[in-house]
């Protein structure tokens, strides 16, 4: 069964047979993940790479794949698995002695096994941990996708001290600035590129390409960075049908399998996004959806944010820019594109534009910081820890924030049009184009 799985121990011209490569390639949008370059590839490595479902993370395998024969890498070195056809740990030992026994024939001594949603097989990490301390990968390298229950179970804490030079990598959605590459390339070489929030005037260099980036992230409103929704939308203007149930019969599967019913989380997600951006608590949305408790309320949340569908923005302190747990919370989509499909599935109108900019703000930001929101009053609808906040300001003539409270210091507002130096305010359109998360 295996060698069907790798195409390419024919020999390396035969990659142009696996679906997911030959799909990749005659795509007319496509793009390579930037986490090609940063996963392991040196003996020995366990990489773990996360993220939600239909994100890409089994097109990057193949391209890693491809890029491993492209290299000289001797392709039957290269082991493919996916192992959402496996039942259990016993299965997955199975799939492995198996392909060590060929590679064993072959006079092959290092290899690269990429398992792909590892997480399927119940146990798995029995027999990836089994097989670590038995030597069986000590000249190999790791790479295993999965989503969900590596999180709520936390099977790779299983892991100490068994990692070599491995890796975690989380695969989101485009972001608005990796969206910009895919879709205007030349654009995206004339954008300079922050790593931090402090270098945030060289986006004023953007000024004059201020209508291009104000329309691409109009259009980014409407797709997010899912692939499939950013072709849809690239290519036949409106996210299909298909997509809409592909990635909501993602959800239901991973409910189902949690068994978690499909009926509450309804509820739930219509109540936050009937209140998003505005802060809430717990009991509120109890109370609303007619569930047991708060605490049923945060196990959905918790499962909805660690399946890379939610960000919860906590209350920051500003004396201490330390987390108040006992606050409300803003909760947040992490894509635009979850906003189309959500309020699809509770047959309710999507929140509008300037809501969903905040989100995209806080959702970018929560990727490369720790960040929380405060509110008194006044409100900082982004802190980060560093003791930067982000005022999102989603309409004509906005004027600049001055509010300064306790260690937040530096206020950047986020317009729609307008710009301002002292105090700072910028399109957050061209904040997002530079913005590396």
């Amino acid at each position: 069964m295996i060698e069907q799985f790798n195409p390419w121990w024919k020999g390396k011209e035969f990659i142009e047979e696996d679906e997911d490569y030959s799909k990749w390639k005659e795509s007319r949008i496509k793009w390579i993940p930037e986490a090609i370059e940063k996963i392991s590839l040196e003996p020995f490595s366990l990489n773990f790479v996360f993220g939600p479902r239909q994100v890409g993370k089994t097109t990057l395998l193949k391209l890693i794949i491809k890029k491993l024969l492209d290299n000289g890498v001797d392709p039957k070195s290269i082991f493919y698995m996916r192992c959402d056809y496996l039942s259990d740990y016993k299965e997955l030992m199975e799939v492995l002695d198996e392909y060590m026994e060929f590679r064993k024939i072959e006079g092959i001594e290092s290899s690269y096994f990429l398992l792909d949603e590892i997480t399927f097989p119940k146990e798995w990490f029995r027999a990836i941990k089994l097989y670590i301390d038995m030597g069986k990968f000590k000249r190999d390298v790791l790479i295993l996708t999965g989503s969900l229950s590596m999180y709520l179970k936390g099977e790779v804490e299983t892991f100490p001290g068994r990692r070599g030079r491995g890796k975690d990598i989380i695969m989101y959605p485009l972001s608005f600035r990796e969206f910009v590459k895919v879709v205007a390339p030349e654009l995206y070489s004339r954008i300079p590129k922050i790593k931090d929030v402090a270098e945030i005037e060289k986006c004023l260099k953007l000024r004059p390409w201020k209508e291009e980036l104000h329309d691409l992230f109009i259009l980014y409103l409407r797709s997010g960075g899912f692939p499939r929704a950013v072709k849809d939308i690239l290519e036949k203007g409106k996210i299909s049908e298909e997509t809409y149930d592909t990635y909501l019969s993602w959800i239901r599967g991973d409910l189902i399998r949690l068994g978690k019913s499909e009926g509450v989380a309804k509820r739930i997600i219509k109540a936050i996004l009937e209140r998003v951006p505005s802060s809430v608590g717990w009991n509120t949305i109890a109370k609303e959806v007619e569930v047991g408790s708060h605490k049923t309320v945060f196990s959905y949340v918790e499962f909805f944010e660690k399946s890379f569908v939610l960000k919860v923005l906590q209350y920051f302190n500003p004396n201490t820019l330390e987390p108040d747990f006992k606050k409300e919370k803003k909760i947040h989509f992490i894509d635009p594109f979850l906003y189309h499909l959500f309020s699809r599935w509770c047959l309710i109108e999507k929140p509008s534009e300037d809501k969903m900019v905040e989100s995209v703000v806080a959702s970018h930001l929560a990727r490369k910081y720790d960040v929380g929101y405060w509110r008194n009053g006044s409100e900082v609808d982004v802190v980060a820890k560093d003791g930067i906040g982000f005022e999102v300001k989603w309409r004509r003539n906005a004027k600049p924030s001055r509010v300064r409270i306790g260690k937040i210091k530096n206020v950047v507002t986020l317009s729609k049009d307008d710009f301002s130096i002292d105090p700072l305010m910028i399109p957050v359109y061209l904040f997002l184009a530079c913005f590396d998360v």
